[in-house]
């Protein structure tokens, strides 16, 4: 056997190698293949093993599990015109593997651009009290007009989270100092609720006095108990004039008796 036979039979064995290797492909359960012929679609194949003819027929692999991307730091001025530095993490994946190939260059740039100017769009909308305290629905908001605008892409957005929303040093003094002037507020509310509670009630225990003349002694008899029950050398009793007249008619009763 010569030397040109040993390299034909060479050249063969690896046209033979990349001609298999070049049509078989062997995509897993979450892969899907975008076979092209002669540069037009054709079909979305997969999962399992896929025949591509080499040179009439190309594939492109599409990966359909969900895909967890950060949004980078955007810089956010909120209604009430404070700026602030807010980042995300956006949830989706690839629902029509023909579209996302198709209709987008590169639809996880696409997608990254489009959740970026939406963050921004979004919480300029907002006051700093809202982007803090109802994450939730700025959330939901992101995430529908993200799915509505990947729709076309063939991507489904399923959950858009706000990570940080960061302040500089004044504007946390600030929010501290409004914090406590709130509590305060809030505490002087109760105190002067509890007051009026407390007034009314003494009206109405002393509108009760005032119709029964022997409540008002037994009132008067048990202070007398309480101050006597005191550590005190002095006890003083003072006699309102309403009960000296109460006492008189009291008197005059049992004597007409």
């Amino acid at each position: 056997m010569d030397i040109d036979m040993v390299s034909t039979i060479i050249l063969t064995l690896g046209f033979t190698v990349f001609f298999l290797a070049s049509t078989f492909k062997v995509l897993r359960e979450y892969e899907r293949g975008v076979v092209f012929l002669l540069g037009r679609f054709w079909k979305v194949k997969g999962p399992g093993l896929v025949i591509v003819v080499p040179i009439i027929q190309t594939m492109v692999r599409v990966d359909l599990r969900t895909i967890v991307m950060d949004v980078p730091s955007q810089d956010v001025i909120s209604r009430d015109n404070v700026s602030v530095k807010v980042n995300a993490v956006l949830y989706f994946r690839v629902v029509d593997p023909q579209r996302a190939i198709i209709q987008v260059e590169d639809y996880n740039a696409a997608t990254s651009q489009l959740a970026q100017t939406t963050l921004r769009s979004v919480l300029g909308q907002h006051e700093l009290d809202e982007m803090l305290a109802s994450r939730e629905r700025l959330n939901s908001d992101i995430q529908k007009i993200l799915d509505e605008q990947t729709e076309a892409w063939g991507i489904k957005v399923a959950n858009v989270e706000i990570k940080h929303v960061d302040l500089n040093e004044s504007m946390i003094r600030a929010i501290a100092k409004q914090a406590e002037a709130e509590r305060e507020r809030r505490a002087k509310i109760i105190h002067a609720e509890g007051e009026l509670q407390a007034s009314q009630r003494l009206l109405e225990a002393a509108q009760v006095l005032a119709k029964q003349p022997e409540a008002l002694l037994l009132r008067y008899l048990q202070t007398l108990t309480e101050i006597a029950g005191e550590k005190s050398s002095t006890i003083v009793f003072p006699l309102p004039m309403e009960m000296m007249a109460s006492l008189q008619k009291m008197m005059e009763k049992q004597i007409e008796k």
